[in-house]
């Protein structure tokens, strides 16, 4: 792990720019430190580093993810999610409790969101047993970003999104000021309603959501 993690950190600091890392770090309102390398730059130098050859241990996936995540710079937990996805074939109950270790340590909707719906959504797909367990702890946990994960981790569910699930998880939302709640609520409604826009509609027209969940939630059915 420290071998991999180390040249890691080398490729990242030799393709380092202090201007990008500056506005990257404002964007993110000034939360997170960046070595200032974009997006599409970051995933040809971490490429190697994903490739299965190359890959750590199931087993020692949890405390590479964790060592990483607390790292200073945000490329660090952008990298981990990515090698924590690797793994969604060979995913194993307890991988939830890293997935919400990820969610509340560092919280940001840049990685909230790529753990909802990619990471969550497939761990539910293979333990769809968990789902109202989690969601419901999540519900009364009183943070935002585990609320949020209740939402989006249907994100990419299209049919197989459960509506009744939904609907429990809104209506235990409503009345929230929160504006990253209410943004996640007209956001998975809308998502939903390329696949049941008449759910969508109906669902909206009888329940009290916030003009900023409405006017997301039917943005694409009028």
């Amino acid at each position: 792990m420290t071998t991999f993690i180390n040249t890691l950190e080398i490729e990242f600091v030799q393709h380092a720019n202090p201007n990008i890392a500056l506005e990257q770090k404002a964007y993110m309102r000034n939360q997170f430190e960046y070595y200032g390398i974009k997006s599409a730059e970051r995933r040809e130098i971490q490429k190697p580093f994903l490739m299965k050859e190359f890959l750590p241990k199931k087993d020692e996936l949890g405390k590479t993810v964790i060592f990483l995540w607390e790292k200073p710079q945000r490329d660090y937990q952008y990298f981990s999610q990515e090698l924590a996805y690797k793994y969604v074939k060979h995913l194993e109950k307890k991988d939830i409790e890293l997935y919400e270790y990820m969610v509340t340590h560092k919280s940001w909707w840049d990685t909230v969101d790529f753990i909802a719906a990619k990471l969550m959504g497939e761990y539910f797909k293979k333990y769809p047993e968990q789902k109202e367990v989690s969601v419901k702890k999540w519900l009364l946990s009183n943070n935002i970003w585990l609320q949020r994960c209740a939402l989006l981790f249907q994100l990419k569910y299209k049919e197989n999104l459960d509506p009744v699930l939904l609907s429990a998880t809104i209506n235990s939302l409503l009345g929230s000021k929160e504006f990253f709640i209410n943004k996640a609520i007209g956001w998975i409604l809308r998502e939903f309603s390329k696949t049941n826009p008449t759910w969508v509609k109906e669902f909206s027209d009888k329940t009290a959501l916030s003009n900023l969940s409405k006017k997301e939630a039917l943005r694409l059915i009028g």
